[in-house]
């Protein structure tokens, strides 16, 4: 997939996914919304594969929806036509829901800006790690939208309220360190790629299912009262204590060994 707009490649137990419109700051357009859910479905198609990295090629991670793929052209039907609701519908929305529905956890490895729905992107993957130079922009209030592709939703819940409607009003740039104590991303590191790939590989080294469950647990808690939350526990620990990954990880703590998770 190295000829696409997006590049895919197995390193082990690691998928990695590179946005690889560099000419374009790895804008989305349709076709690389397709490419993206191809190496999706290489990764989910691979048992072997347990964790995913997601980066941009070039200086930026990704520049959100490429503008020039709108039709601005003078004549009839001119909102009909520039209406972004479609391409929201078909294309955004889906691979927002695709990542957080992925069977392996995900990393998203900032390597630049990441703006408008590039760092929705960003906060739909499960863990984030930036470069020391990256930014977050919600350039949406710029071209008189609003955030979209899960940014008015994932900004509320990791910032609140008061930061969250600040940078979507403003679009003000948001650097990494600050955005690392405000809580929007894991962690800043100088080499990005190899924080990364370091936490992939330990992610794929874990019980999988259990970390997909819980990425689910989290996620949902906020729309659960304490005592629904309480049952939806018992039903996943229940589920998981069927797992091999369970068995085996309580037999290695009583053995006092690592344990040798397989994903199963």
């Amino acid at each position: 997939m190295n000829d696409k707009t997006v590049s895919y490649e197995e390193r082990g137990a690691v998928a990695w996914l590179t946005l690889n419109r560099p000419q374009a700051l790895n804008s989305f357009t349709r076709e690389m919304h397709s490419h993206l859910w191809e190496a999706f479905d290489q990764a989910e198609a691979n048992p072997l594969i347990r964790a995913m990295v997601i980066t941009g090629a070039g200086r930026g991670f990704c520049a959100g929806a490429d503008l020039s793929e709108f039709d601005f052209a003078e004549g009839p039907n001119l909102i009909a036509r520039a209406d972004p609701g479609p391409v929201i519908d078909q294309a955004f929305n889906p691979t927002t829901r695709r990542l957080q529905q992925l069977r392996m956890p995900t990393v998203a490895a900032v390597n630049g800006v990441a703006a408008g729905a590039g760092a929705s992107f960003v906060m739909a993957c499960d863990i984030a790690i930036a470069a020391p130079t990256a930014s977050f922009i919600q350039a949406f209030s710029k071209i008189g939208l609003i955030p979209d592709a899960g940014s008015s939703w994932f900004l509320v819940e990791r910032l609140g309220l008061a930061r969250a409607m600040a940078l979507a009003m403003t679009g003000e740039k948001l650097m990494a360190p600050q955005a690392k104590d405000w809580g929007l991303i894991w962690d800043v590191a100088e080499d990005c790629l190899e924080a990364s790939s370091q936490m992939a590989q330990r992610l794929a080294s874990m019980p999988t299912q259990a970390l997909i469950a819980t990425r689910a647990l989290l996620r949902e808690a906020g729309n659960r009262n304490l005592n629904q939350q309480l049952d939806v526990e018992r039903d996943t620990q229940s589920a998981l204590g069927k797992t091999h990954d369970y068995i085996e990880g309580v037999s290695a703590f009583l053995q006092k060994r690592p344990p040798q998770f397989t994903g199963h």
